[in-house]
């Protein structure tokens, strides 16, 4: 029996399996309410700020089978178009709390029990350089290596154990390099609307066009850094390439640096439901090329800027999110992935994964860091109706969109941090196969693919993520009172 039958077998025999609500062992802990560690006013009125980098290509590549991630399964790379990194930002408020850091990973996506993992073998270096918050956020590149474990040779995984460890010291050198890198400057919030580049392929067509630029200026004259985030799949080499590569964000990077020598640390926004980049006809290397500078020309196009106060707050929350989607669930069981399953009585097949989100003020500006691909309107709002959804039902059953509970229209969202829940969806337009659902794709009552429904948690994951976001707002406000 082939390896895809067998696969296939498995998963109906789950699917027809009653879902028991009971499970051995011992439940899943209750999470402690996060702290918001915040001053009112600024200790002092710089910043500090330093950037790094660091390579993630294993050395044996074209010796050793290592799997493309984001498209096909069983797609070994075949060579480098251009070399992924990790790129960090280590920022101090010189308030005596502490620094807190950001690293970009040219990567698909990583798990909470691998970002857990690489800050652990840095903890020793954290605590004794005075960092307090550390984050991981993966760019969500469709052409570099696999991170977790999807797009092997099914039923194993492609998350190679070697790979990994090539990407744990990579994360650890560009943050003792940010760190060493440390500058005294300004910080300074600028942004622009950007046409003509992104599409929504998957209705309702709503989608933050704003890509957001943090620029941290030195005082001594030194190069700039650029924080980005901006709300795209990199995704533009499309599903025929077999070459490594950081897609356009590393050709955005590149015209950013050849144009000024601002080195540049690039996140992506909210880019569920489908929000990827126009292509251009012909060749897809050189389309891909061309968005990366095209994007960046928006980005040396910034001239409005805000001063932001040297003021970093931040509130971390760990939750639970209930496991509906029982072919990720056999994933991790059978090792596919690399994540742990805590029991739950109350959740659907007795499973839940612990995961994450943060919230942040960086001097007037908010955000948002978000374990997932999240669709544009649980965060800004524009729902389908009753009579345009899949299922029939209205809004009402979604939760309140994410920039109504903060009370701020420009909140910025980050994707892919600290975890990959997969996309989160509004559940009145979840809808699942009949056959094997979170496994056969279903088209709705309007002829419309659910693809995305498989590559998610399942139904309940926004309201999971509101509620949680609401408890953390109340407590930002609480201490802001």
């Amino acid at each position: 029996m082939s390896a895809k039958k067998m696969l296939t077998g498995g998963l109906k025999k789950i699917a027809s399996a009653p879902r028991s609500k009971v499970k051995k062992g011992p439940q899943a802990p209750p999470l402690p309410t996060g702290e918001f560690d915040a001053i009112k006013k600024p200790a002092s009125d710089f910043f500090s700020a330093g950037f790094g980098k660091a390579t993630i290509i294993p050395p044996d590549l074209l010796r050793r089978k290592y799997y493309v991630a984001g498209y096909n399964i069983n797609n070994p790379a075949k060579g480098i178009l251009d070399i992924p990194h990790a790129h960090a930002l280590w920022l101090d408020d010189n308030s005596g709390r502490g620094a807190v850091v950001f690293v970009s990973l040219d990567a698909v996506g990583m798990l909470k029990k691998d970002v857990e993992t690489a800050k652990a073998s840095m903890a020793e270096f954290l605590e004794e350089k005075g960092c307090r918050n550390i984050n991981i956020i993966c760019t969500h590149s469709h052409a570099g290596i696999d991170t977790m474990g999807l797009w092997g040779p099914l039923p194993k995984t492609g998350r190679d154990p070697k790979y990994m460890e090539v990407v744990f010291e990579g994360i650890r050198q560009a943050v003792e390099s940010a760190y060493k890198d440390c500058r005294e400057g300004s910080f300074y919030l600028g942004r622009v609307e950007v046409e003509g580049m992104q599409k929504d392929i998957r209705t309702p067509e709503v989608f933050s066009k704003t890509l957001t630029r943090l620029r941290f200026e030195p005082r001594d004259g030194s190069r700039d850094i650029y924080f980005i985030n901006f709300a795209g799949h990199p995704e533009t080499l499309g599903s025929k390439n077999s070459l490594v590569s950081a897609d356009f964000p590393a050709y955005l990077r590149k015209k950013i640096y050849d144009t000024n020598r601002a080195e540049t640390v690039y996140c992506v926004g909210a880019i569920g439901g489908m929000i990827t980049m126009h292509t251009h006809d012909g060749d897809k290397v050189e389309s891909t090329k061309k968005i990366g500078r095209d994007l960046a020309d928006f980005v040396l196009a910034i001239k409005d800027e805000e001063k932001l106060e040297a003021k970093v707050n931040y509130l971390k929350q760990e939750f639970y999110a209930d496991v509906d989607n029982f072919v990720l669930m056999l994933a991790a069981k059978t090792g596919i992935l690399k994540a742990d399953r805590h029991i739950q009585k109350s959740s659907t097949y007795g499973y839940v994964l612990k995961s994450e989100m943060t919230y942040f003020e960086i001097g007037s500006l908010s955000m948002l860091l978000l374990p997932c691909e999240i669709f544009p309107e649980l965060v800004f709002g524009g729902y389908l109706s009753a009579e345009e959804s899949a299922t029939g039902l209205g809004p009402e059953i979604n939760p309140t969109p994410l920039t109504e509970i903060a009370g701020e229209k420009e909140l910025l969202v980050f994707g892919l941090a600290n975890d990959e829940l997969g996309y989160v969806l509004p559940p009145n337009d979840f809808i699942l196969a009949e056959g094997i659902p979170y496994l056969d794709r279903v088209r709705d009552r309007h002829d419309r693919n659910h693809y995305e429904e498989t590559n998610s948690m399942g139904p309940k994951t926004a309201e999971i993520l509101a509620d949680v976001f609401e408890d953390m707002i109340k407590t930002v406000r609480a201490v802001d009172k």
